[in-house]
């Protein structure tokens, strides 16, 4: 097994283990699956007032969390993922909300048709059933995931990792208790993170209890989780986010942008980690760009083209290219055209997000055809790559691979479709 699973306490019970929460969670799926609209929304204004009353006892659970990572050195990026104060649960608490108040996909038609022998069919969107996840240092998720689940329908068992595991207990014991506050069944979402490794293990080998599996955090855990898993996987990968700038980018979007895809959440995976600059603007627009982020303490590792503009750089490595940093660094290059851009783009792009600033307007549509990432971007921050900032209240995940889903994951995609078929005693010849 990985290393990317790190063990936590045992089991407290032998009697208990990862199958029967995960059959507890597939049972309660079906009641979740039959709930009205108004009932499942009802339920998540329960879980956003529970969160609130319940703040403080969340930052003091977080605050264990956060003093035993600074303890072991987990790095800035983690700790800042991983923190929760009254504000931040008070933007959970209202993103379930904003969740609850979206329209339901269930039962929402999608396609259909009546055959020549007059039976009508209609393919209509239904839950997945059970949705599993496991993720990182991020107890954020555990709301978000939650949520999601029901509003569409499905249970969640959930695999947040040792990091958190104060915080999302805590978490988990709040919308529990909300969900049976509203007289639905607690069980629809349950926790695996004191088994550790083997709750992490059960999940992977669920298939039959675990419908759809989403991992969320570092590259080897995602890796661990799409090449071990029995159980249907959507993929989330990393962010190695690229903005490009062209000749004709304006200084100010330029410095703007970047200042912002880079500094205002450095942790997270839609934060710009390598900015491409075309020769023809390189002398205008790299001075006044690395001036605004070496003001807010970013690390610039530049090639040798950029540390000639600007000597306070340090120098890239090949490795710098293909690296997430999630910290205050940023890989900066002059490329000769935008030919140049795509083929780097290509090479070390995870798929994430990948943005131009240009005005003109033959060079952002060539981008936008052509670079093949789930979310491209013309004159925008890489920081809009969120399900909240795309009106989804929530995400599951960034999706950077190609079925079922891909970019920000909100309800419609934790859902699935079935075919409703209506004859009048058809048979077929």
């Amino acid at each position: 097994m990985s290393t990317a699973f790190a063990d936590t306490a045992a089991p407290s019970s032998i009697a208990d283990s990862p199958e029967t929460r995960m059959r507890a969670a597939k049972e309660a799926s079906r009641e979740i699956a039959r709930l009205t609209s108004d009932a499942k929304a009802r339920a998540l204004q329960s879980i956003a007032d529970r969160m609130t009353a319940s703040a403080e006892e969340v930052v003091a659970a977080n605050a264990l969390d956060l003093a035993r990572g600074e303890a072991e050195g987990i790095g800035a990026g983690l700790l800042d993922r991983l923190r929760l104060d009254e504000t931040r649960i008070a933007a959970l608490a209202a993103a379930v909300r904003d969740v609850a108040a979206l329209p339901d996909p269930v039962g929402r038609v999608v396609g259909g048709h009546r055959l020549p022998n007059g039976v009508a069919l209609e393919q209509v969107r239904v839950p997945f059933g059970v949705v599993g996840a496991i993720y990182e240092a991020r107890p954020n998720v555990t709301v978000d995931i939650a949520a999601l689940a029901l509003r569409s329908g499905n249970a969640a068992v959930l695999r947040g990792g040792s990091a958190a595991r104060e915080t999302n207990t805590v978490l988990v014991q709040v919308m529990r208790a909300a969900l049976e506050d509203a007289g639905i069944t607690g069980e629809a979402i349950q926790t695996v993170d004191d088994f550790g490794r083997e709750g992490a293990n059960a999940l992977m080998r669920g298939r039959g209890l675990i419908d759809v599996l989403v991992p969320r955090g570092s590259a080897a855990l995602i890796e661990t989780v799409v090449t071990q898993s029995t159980v249907p996987v959507i993929e989330t990968g990393a962010g190695v986010v690229h903005i490009v700038l062209d000749d004709s980018a304006p200084s100010d979007w330029a410095r703007d942008i970047v200042v912002n895809a880079k500094v205002q959440r450095p942790s997270v995976c839609n934060a710009v980690e390598t900015v491409l600059v075309l020769r023809g603007a390189a002398s205008r627009v790299v001075p006044e760009v690395a001036a605004a982020l070496l003001a807010q303490g970013v690390t610039i590792h530049g090639d040798d083209d950029i540390r000639a503009l600007v000597p306070e750089a340090v120098p890239a490595t090949e490795e710098d290219w293909g690296t997430e940093h999630m910290s205050l660094d940023l890989s900066m290059r002059v490329v000769d055209d935008l030919d140049a851009a795509l083929a780097h783009i290509r090479r070390y792009s995870t798929g994430h997000t990948e943005s131009i600033i240009s005005t003109d307007a033959v060079r952002i549509d060539r981008f936008l055809a052509e670079v093949d990432s789930a979310v491209v971007m013309a004159n925008a921050s890489t920081r809009f790559t969120d399900g909240g900032e795309f009106g989804f209240g929530a995400e599951v995940g960034i999706s950077t691979q190609k079925l079922h889903a891909r970019g920000p994951m909100g309800l419609a995609e934790l859902t699935s479709t079935k075919w409703l078929a209506r004859g009048a005693g058809q048979t077929r010849a």
